[in-house]
């Protein structure tokens, strides 16, 4: 049984840092996309960034140049640095992982193209 644990999440002061972890387990996931959304009140949940076994990357316009994404295949995990918070940055976020492994370079920014979820890690930017 494939389980998704996040870790890393609280609060901070705008223009702060925190640093996300997401570990995978139940199964090797070297070659899975893994990705964090985020679901702020009243939104729809928002596609944050993505990593492939590679360490290709790709993040969203409201969050390039501010996070970043990085994996450790060796054990499985992928993190989130967030640098530069924004209240608008508040959200639960969610790690996910994709169902299958992956021999092309493909990025998924849509839910739907993973199968796995952790529970969330609440963040919440406020002075």
């Amino acid at each position: 049984q494939v389980h998704v644990v996040e870790s890393g999440g609280g609060l901070v002061q705008p223009g702060g840092s925190l640093r996300l972890s997401c570990a995978a387990s139940g199964g090797s996931f070297s070659r899975h996309l893994m990705a964090w959304f985020r679901l702020a009140p009243g939104k729809e949940r928002e596609f944050v960034a993505t990593i492939n076994g590679n360490g290709r990357s790709f993040h969203a316009d409201s969050v390039k140049g501010r996070f970043l994404i990085s994996r450790d295949n060796a054990k499985d995990t992928v993190a989130l640095e967030m640098n530069s918070l924004k209240p608008e940055d508040t959200a639960i976020y969610y790690c996910a992982v994709g169902r299958t492994p992956r021999t092309d370079q493909a990025l998924i920014t849509t839910d739907i193209g993973y199968g796995y979820w952790g529970q969330g890690t609440q963040v919440t930017v406020s002075s």
